[in-house]
């Protein structure tokens, strides 16, 4: 898929956020890119032969206390590893959209573990 289409369908994804969560997504970059650097899979908690779809860089909301004049956060979806996991067109629009949701989840101080238990 070109990158141009796969970050339509990241866009798409983050328009489906309902407006009270998507207003709370300031100060929030979302890119894309190819594969994940040495440096984004270290303390990632992914196994040897797993692939790292995205990552939230930043810190959650649950956090922050007296947070302002900082480097806006940010959330990354891997193209080539989601790619990579998907068989068609269809799969990759819905391994976007719940790498997306998960992702802004951690935004919001959810974790791993909680998405595991809310099955997402």
């Amino acid at each position: 898929m070109d990158r141009k289409r796969f970050e339509k369908l990241v866009g798409d994804a983050l328009d489906q956020i309902p407006e009270e969560l998507a207003s709370r997504l300031e100060n929030v970059d979302v890119v894309v890119g190819d594969w994940p650097t040495k440096e984004q899979l270290i303390g990632s908690g992914i196994d040897e032969g797993e692939f790292l779809l995205g990552l939230y860089e930043g810190l959650p909301l649950t956090e922050r206390y007296d947070y302002n004049m900082v480097l806006p956060d940010k959330i990354t979806l891997f193209q080539g590893a989601i790619e990579s996991i998907c068989l068609t067109d269809e799969e990759i629009v819905i391994e976007v959209r719940d790498t997306v949701v998960h992702e802004v989840a951690h935004h919001f101080g959810i974790d791993d573990d909680m998405l595991h238990k809310m099955g997402l």
